[in-house]
């Protein structure tokens, strides 16, 4: 495998709206970030994975956009996004955009000219389909976001297809001339200096909807490969696929180096193990963490040289870790958080943070509808309103796996408003935020943060963690996860304690040399009767 600089990285997101406002409007902005930059710096980050800040609506928070090539006034202009490239590489940090190409917003120029007429010249840039034979919806696909996945126009009498909101139209990707747009619009970003790519649903560009195949369509990988030939494959940049239905075997299409598609893809099977198989994402079971461990050893092994892990536990769709799988006590939730960053900064793979996630935010409970902006929330709120489920449990779910969790403002300190703003802010901030912020954890003696910049600078500083191989050694283990990287004649232990109660792990095998990493400050070094304490973590160089 060429070693590339992304090897080496570690990708910080922000979700500007929520990251750090600069002019009192209570969302935040461009500048508001380059306010950050030298928090990111410190941190040791090189990479910011930006959401969108594109034009647009904002049915989906940006994931809708009217413009892919100007700047949503919320967020400042485009002299300030040249001005945060700019900033960030001053500082070695790569600026990746979100790319948002499976649809646009309704409210797109393409969209309201499709919208005029059959034979308008951009109606064949959406997927357009005549009513069924009885009148009625053209198939039974379904929206990720609740209801049909087709919205009637009146006008044309023909339904338009949106695999999420009614006012995300799908773009049809098997017309020439949407992928000549999309290159060109991608070039333009690239000649602007920016570090990559993160590709929002990328494996629904080749759906085939009368067959309804959403994702993984037959012209997918077509698709991409053109992609890579006319845009980035002409840079040293970073891209990663937002591929929620993806396998070893499929993810190796994806980023085998010898087919020129992508640097990498998000898989999620982890994050989808505690849902119930075929249905929907708010029916939650206990995690099994067997299956946890299972899931991550999968994919540290069978990807071998054909692919590259991307690393992670959170983003702006999924509810913050030291909450759901960790403890986020007062007594636990420092150690817990520390827990969850060994556990997968250890790792063979390029690791991604959430902002927040290096303080160990956590989720916010709602006890009303009228708390939530997330519209595929709101949207799954009134759905199961309207099939008689109970509000409570309802709003139980939603406090769990909604995405408002994620997307609350960042803590920055205990001031009105976390420091995030000094107006109303667009998304209530969690109540903790006057003893859970940025300040407040950069004052304790070990704090989280702290223990992020230590394991990013394990990264930069050993080829172990980038390229040492991987084995897991207590499959079976029910509370332990215990790994080990191996490179050259170097090999490193990883003994994690996933929960609260105290564990002994005993090996008369190993020998420590050192303790390269912990989240106690006097872990042991003997293995042959080691007494891990509540989510103990702990790095060894052995003998």
């Amino acid at each position: 495998m060429e070693k590339k600089w992304w090897h080496r990285s570690v990708v910080y997101q922000v979700y500007p709206r929520s990251f750090q406002d600069s002019d009192g409007d209570g969302l935040g902005d461009l500048q508001g970030i380059i306010q950050r930059l030298d928090y990111l710096a410190e941190l040791g980050i090189d990479v910011i994975w930006l959401s969108p800040v594109y034009q647009s609506p904002n049915d989906d928070n940006g994931y809708d956009i009217s413009d892919y090539q100007a700047i949503s006034p919320e967020f400042g202009t485009m002299a300030d996004m040249e001005e945060l490239i700019a900033q960030a590489k001053q500082r070695g940090i790569q600026l990746v955009m979100d790319l948002v190409v499976n649809h646009t917003s309704d409210e797109h120029p393409w969209f309201v000219e499709a919208l005029k007429g059959r034979d308008n010249p951009f109606r064949d840039f959406y997927i357009w389909r005549d009513p069924a034979e009885d009148g009625g919806l053209p198939n039974e696909l379904l929206s990720v976001f609740s209801g049909p996945a087709w919205e009637f126009d009146e006008n044309s009498g023909q339904y338009y297809l949106h695999l999420y909101s009614k006012k995300q139209p799908d773009l049809n990707w098997e017309n020439p001339e949407v992928r000549e747009y999309i290159w060109s619009m991608m070039n333009f970003w690239l000649k602007k200096g920016i570090g990559g790519f993160r590709m929002d649903v990328i494996d629904t560009i080749g759906k085939v909807p009368d067959e309804l195949i959403t994702t993984n369509g037959p012209k997918l990988h077509e698709y991409l490969q053109e992609m890579y030939q006319q845009t980035f494959g002409n840079y040293d940049v970073l891209t990663v696929g937002e591929t929620w239905g993806a396998t070893p075997e499929i993810a190796k299409l994806y980023s085998d180096p010898l087919r020129k598609e992508l640097s990498m893809v998000f898989q999620f099977e982890h994050i989808g193990l505690d849902q119930y198989p075929d249905k929907p994402k708010w029916d939650t079971k206990p995690l099994d963490f067997i299956e946890l461990k299972a899931v991550f050893t999968k994919w540290q092994t069978e990807l071998g040289d054909s692919g590259w892990n991307s690393l992670f536990w959170n983003n702006h769709d999924i509810p913050r870790i030291v909450s759901n799988w960790g403890n986020d006590s007062d007594e636990y939730r420092v150690v817990s958080a520390k827990m969850f960053a060994t556990f997968l900064h250890l790792l063979k793979g390029t690791p991604y943070i959430y902002q927040g996630e290096e303080i160990g935010m956590t989720n916010t409970a709602v006890s009303s509808i009228e708390e939530i902006d997330d519209i595929e929330s709101k949207n799954m709120y009134h759905e199961r309103i309207a099939e008689g489920y109970d509000p409570e449990n309802i709003l139980a779910s939603i406090n769990k796996k909604g995405r408002d969790n994620s997307r609350r403002p960042m803590q920055w300190d205990d001031s009105m408003n976390a420091g995030f703003t000094t107006g109303t802010p667009w998304l209530a901030l969690n109540p903790n935020y006057q003893t859970l912020n940025v300040a407040a954890d950069r004052h304790q003696t070990s704090s989280i943060f702290e223990h992020y910049q230590k394991l990013i600078q394990l990264r930069k500083e050993h080829e172990l963690v980038i390229w040492g191989d991987y084995q897991e050694l207590l499959p079976e283990d029910p509370q332990l996860y215990v790994y080990e990287r191996s490179y050259e004649s170097e090999t490193w232990l990883i003994v994690i304690n996933f929960y609260e109660s105290i564990v002994t792990y005993q090996d008369k095998t190993r020998k420590a040399a050192s303790v390269i990493s912990s989240n106690y400050s006097d872990s042991s070094v003997d293995l042959t009767d080691l007494v891990l304490r509540p989510y103990e973590a702990i790095v060894y160089k052995l003998k």
